[in-house]
């Protein structure tokens, strides 16, 4: 190879490697420039902090009158008056329903002289044993007549109590004809008109429900029995109580009753909680939302229950580090009350989490805060 040719061929290879150091540095420079250029995410965020929680269970139930009855005759018979008002409150003994005495009261009547006429018969055979025994210490009569006329006197006494009964059971068919409001409550729509015909045993009248206090229904899932029987036991379990979509009104209930028996078909219990109902704002029957306290988380991680996000792998959030980029974290969830989250692990208290603006971060990426006030807990 001549001396010219090996020339040319150093000349070219230092023009190639020039061109290629040329490259990856305008290359690099453009990235860099790019990467420079991408802006800060803008986020709100907020500190985890240490607070006490308490553990919630939230569940659907329903209000339940306290007493509740359907008044029914114990009589066939005929309406003559209502006198009660649709709605109303009624006192203990009130009457309601007034039923036709006409025909109890020619039955007592009938009784009642069968009952004198058993009387006197009583006592005509009470005077014939007496006559005759004097008879029969004289030696006029024998042992055998006077036992035939103690017979009748005997027989004429049961006759009398049967006549007694009968008496007694005529009074209190005519009370039956009355009646009346076993507790205070407030009774429903009417359910008979004067006229209308009544069977024994079968025919509604009435109904009455005693809504102070009011009970509350609602079931549990099995699983939660332990911790419901071990709260139950370090006292009264409080239940708070909400109309749905009003939480502005609050009630306050103690739960008194854990069923015996755990539904198979849906692996619920059945539990009830008291409410004093006051002033009447809840009726029997009336969807209510529950939360029963189970216990209370005291000095727990407390994070914005908007900065736990869902992912394919549980929950996780967000931590900005002390340059301004995020972090994703798995945490896991012990409770939430109130727009605040208690964490178990995954979050230290002190650091700081993005509550919005989560849609745009990617791991490392480049944050801008802006506080804004916290929540007061």
């Amino acid at each position: 190879m001549t001396r010219t040719r090996i020339l040319v061929v150093a000349a070219m290879a230092t023009t190639v490697v020039g061109a290629g150091y040329w490259y990856h540095s305008t290359r690099n420079a453009t990235s860099a420039g790019t990467a420079k250029a991408v802006p800060a995410v803008p986020v709100t965020v907020a500190q985890a902090i240490l607070g006490d929680v308490p553990v919630l269970l939230d569940v659907v139930g329903r209000a339940e009158a306290y007493e509740s009855v359907t008044l029914k005759s114990r009589l066939d018979g005929q309406v003559a008056a209502v006198p009660y008002t649709e709605g109303q409150h009624v006192r203990q003994g009130e009457v309601l329903v007034q039923l036709d005495a006409g025909d109890f009261d020619a039955r007592l009547l009938q009784a009642e002289a069968n009952l004198a006429r058993d009387q006197a018969l009583l006592a005509k055979a009470r005077a014939d044993v007496a006559r005759y025994l004097a008879l029969q210490g004289r030696g006029f009569v024998s042992e055998e007549k006077v036992n035939e006329l103690r017979t009748a006197e005997a027989a004429a006494a049961a006759t009398l109590r049967a006549d007694q009964a009968a008496v007694e059971l005529a009074r209190r068919q005519i009370s039956y004809t009355t009646i009346r409001a076993p507790f205070a409550g407030v009774v429903g729509a009417r359910l008979v008109f004067p006229g209308s015909a009544v069977k024994i045993n079968d025919t509604a009248l009435a109904v009455v429900n005693r809504v102070r206090p009011l009970y509350v229904t609602f079931s549990v899932p099995e699983k939660h029995l332990p911790r419901l029987r071990k709260a139950m036991g370090n006292g009264d379990m409080r239940a708070g109580v909400t109309i749905p979509g009003d939480r502005a009104q609050r009630f306050e209930a103690t739960v008194r009753f854990i069923d015996n028996t755990v539904d198979a078909t849906t692996g619920t219990i059945q539990m009830k909680a008291l409410l004093e109902n006051r002033d009447e704002k809840l009726t029997p029957g009336q969807f209510l939302n529950i939360s029963i306290s189970f216990d209370t988380l005291t000095h727990t991680v407390v994070v914005p229950s908007e900065a736990v996000q869902q992912g394919p792998e549980g929950n996780f959030l967000f931590v900005v580090r002390p340059d301004n980029t995020v972090e994703p974290r798995k945490i896991e969830v012990q409770a939430g009350y109130r727009g605040f989250a208690a964490i178990a692990k995954g979050v230290a208290a002190g650091e700081t989490v993005v509550t919005d603006g989560q849609l745009r971060l990617t791991p490392g990426a480049l944050v801008q805060a802006k506080p804004t006030p916290q929540k007061a807990e």
